[in-house]
């Protein structure tokens, strides 16, 4: 099982906030309750259902396309 997550875009500094998003789940159930998490929360989850998290990266501003 594969738990694939990416950072907050439109989190201040210094917000104490959950800065990660859960995007997408493989290999497997699992039901997702909140909108956010910490990265420790997602590790702990992992961990619980023996699964890798897979931390997207992103996209450099060079190579996203402008909607004209």
């Amino acid at each position: 099982m594969k738990i694939y997550v990416r950072e907050r875009k439109k989190i201040g500094e210094g917000v104490k906030q959950p800065l990660f998003r859960i995007v997408a789940v493989t290999g497997g159930q699992l039901q997702i309750e909140a909108p956010h998490f910490r990265k420790f929360e997602i590790e702990q989850i992992a961990k619980e259902i023996k699964a890798e998290v897979v931390y997207l990266e992103e996209i450099p501003e060079d190579k996203k396309k402008k909607n004209k």
